[in-house]
């Protein structure tokens, strides 16, 4: 979590000193994503939970299931194209509700 926050505090200051050349910073926080990666954290999770770790993910995420991943490409692709041209020092939480 500290390492999140930390990324956050650079991504904004970076964003304060870039933004008079015209530079957009942003960040991205996905939640679960539908992966190998994430499959290989939920088969090792699972044993630890006594639960299957995917269901266990799920439950906990409003919309009830992991992003795919062309899901979280295409809030990649809104922060770098012309329709984020005003949007820079934000975070973008691409996770289907976890965080809130």
């Amino acid at each position: 979590m500290s390492a999140k926050h930390a990324q956050v505090g650079l991504m904004r200051s970076v964003a304060k000193e870039a933004a008079a050349r015209r530079i957009r910073v942003n960040t991205i926080h996905p939640g679960p994503v539908a992966n190998d990666f994430q499959a290989g954290i939920e088969a090792r999770l699972t044993p630890v939970l006594g639960q299957d770790a995917t269901r266990f993910f799920d439950e906990r995420i409003p919309l009830g299931r992991h992003a795919r991943p062309e899901e979280i490409a295409t809030s990649v692709l809104y922060l770098a194209s012309h329709q984020s041209s005003f949007t820079t020092g934000s975070t973008l939480v691409v996770d289907g509700g976890m965080s809130t």
